[in-house]
């Protein structure tokens, strides 16, 4: 007998694969980077009743049915109008679907809650679904963690695929001219790193050598001690391709201060010189 289902329900269909695909990729990466059974403050969850999305603003806050606002864990909302208008469209595409919503840590110093929303029968995810469409990227803000560092693994997938934000390559942590260019504005770079300056607050990676424009990225403390225990050091860091991701500042040069030692990969597997 012919297939007479709807185009709507083929496409309720591949929504649901595509939700499961996604969930399967974060359960794999739950938890990477972090020793057994401990939980960063920032990461603790609390369970919130469940809901239905019923609208999303300009800057990615969510309102649900129940009363409940916050913005989505584990992710920057895209900065430029047109991404952001083509981020709420997908989302606004789930409204009034059940969700259920997990709380994480406490809310930021703008008042707002970080959670994660996943459809009630668990094929949906709206982070990762965002992430995967490459409607946005991945970023722990100013949070020690990443709460779900598999979002890594989804994003990797949209930006081999070029999807969304990934048609255009990372930023180029040598040009520091095209990085002074996105003062005050989040991004994602890669290159080299060619100098390591341990200090006794902050610990320096140069992308350029001495005298020349490039990128400063500037490691706290204790996130150096996070990257530490992950098996990195100075010597290893020299001379290894790395991405890193934040908000431009400008001192001496443009400069990225990292929060999260998630924030920082590794691109490649030889060790430095």
């Amino acid at each position: 007998m012919a297939d007479r289902r709807t185009r709507t329900d083929r496409r309720t269909d591949r929504r649901h694969a595509f939700g499961a695909r996604v969930l399967t990729v974060l359960a794999a990466g739950f938890g990477a980077g972090s020793p057994a059974g401990a939980v960063a403050p920032e990461c603790r969850t609390t369970p919130v009743p469940a809901t239905a999305l019923t609208a999303v603003d300009a800057r990615g806050e969510l309102a649900f049915a129940s009363g409940a606002r916050g913005v989505l864990d584990g992710l920057r909302w895209p900065e430029a109008p047109d991404r952001a208008q083509a981020a709420r469209i997908w989302l606004l595409a789930h409204a009034g679907t059940p969700l259920t919503l997990v709380a994480r840590g406490e809310t930021d110093r703008w008042g707002r809650v970080h959670l994660d929303a996943t459809g009630a029968d668990g094929t949906a995810d709206l982070a990762g679904g965002l992430v995967e469409a490459g409607l946005a990227a991945v970023d722990a803000g100013e949070r020690d963690s990443l709460c779900r560092p598999g979002l890594l693994a989804v994003e990797a997938g949209a930006r081999g695929a070029g999807r969304g934000l990934w048609r255009e390559a990372d930023q180029d942590a040598r040009d520091g001219a095209a990085l002074r260019t996105r003062l005050g504005r989040f991004v994602v770079a890669s290159g080299r790193v060619l100098w390591v300056g341990e200090r006794a607050r902050r610990t320096y990676l140069d992308f350029a050598r001495r005298g020349e424009d490039g990128l400063t990225v500037t490691v706290s403390k204790r996130t150096w001690r996070q990257l530490q225990e992950r098996g990195l050091s100075a010597v290893s860091l020299r001379e290894r391709l790395v991405r890193v991701r934040g908000v431009v500042e400008v001192w001496r040069g443009p400069t990225l201060d990292v929060a999260s030692a998630d924030m920082i990969e590794i691109l490649d597997a030889a060790q430095g010189r």
